[in-house]
């Protein structure tokens, strides 16, 4: 802040982005030092050319003002872009209780006696904020970005975090895959299982009857030869 006795003035220059026809504001925070009334008054040596809001004002004892300077819009810009421009800020102790209806012109003339208290200000020309910079040649619109290298060659930390997060889930993906195949094969092999105990208990079944079967005919085939020796001996009587 300034050197001001009763109100510390920041800052002590005035910048502004310079833009041809262009309005451009910036600001001054005011701070009473002392506890008293403060009465100001912001003064320029181009009024025509500038707009403060407020131009004066009472600040209360231990408390801050913010004054918006605005630069009406240039047709022209400087051939040097330095400006030769200056702000006063005038600032005297006031009755308590002032307001602002309680200022007058008289109050910041030393020719009346007034010990009034004078903060020089100047005017600097900065450059503007420069645009985005374009998409770098050889990127194409709406690919993935790739991880930003810090001058030690290290990935930028949150880069680094996404691209490892990224490398643990592919692996995860891929074991769940296999997971996935390992069960299917497990449920197929159990059916399989299944299925050939179900045909070997057919197979059993087959064998039993046609065992049933072989025993009814050897029985008859009994029969017939008991039954043919009988009518042969009885021809041999005869």
């Amino acid at each position: 802040m300034s050197t001001g006795e009763l109100l510390g003035i920041e800052p002590l220059e005035l910048q502004f982005p310079f833009e041809l026809k262009k309005q451009i504001s910036c600001s001054l925070h005011l701070t009473n030092k002392t506890n008293e009334y403060i009465a100001f008054k912001v003064k320029t040596t181009s009024p025509k050319k500038y707009c403060v809001r407020p131009n004066t004002g009472i600040v209360l004892p231990r408390s801050t003002c913010d004054i918006v300077v605005t630069m009406q819009a240039q047709r022209e810009a400087p051939s040097d872009m330095q400006s030769k421009d200056k702000f006063l800020v005038q600032s005297v102790i006031t009755n308590q209780g002032a307001t602002l209806k309680d200022i007058t012109a008289d109050m910041f003339s030393k020719d009346s006696g007034n010990t009034v208290d004078e903060v020089k200000l100047r005017v600097v020309y900065v450059s503007p904020p420069q645009p985005p910079s374009p998409v770098p040649e050889g990127s194409e619109e709406g690919s993935s970005p790739r991880p930003s290298v810090s001058d030690n060659g290290h990935i930028a930390s949150s880069e680094f975090v996404a691209a490892t997060r990224a490398a643990a889930i592919e692996p995860k993906e891929k074991s769940y895959e296999a997971s996935d195949l390992l069960s299917r094969l497990t449920d197929e092999k159990n059916l399989a299982v299944q299925q050939n105990a179900k045909l070997r208990q057919e197979l059993e079944l087959l064998k039993r009857d046609l065992s049933k079967k072989q025993r009814g005919f050897s029985f008859i085939a009994v029969l017939i030869i008991a039954f043919l020796a009988i009518f042969l001996g009885y021809l041999v009587k005869s």
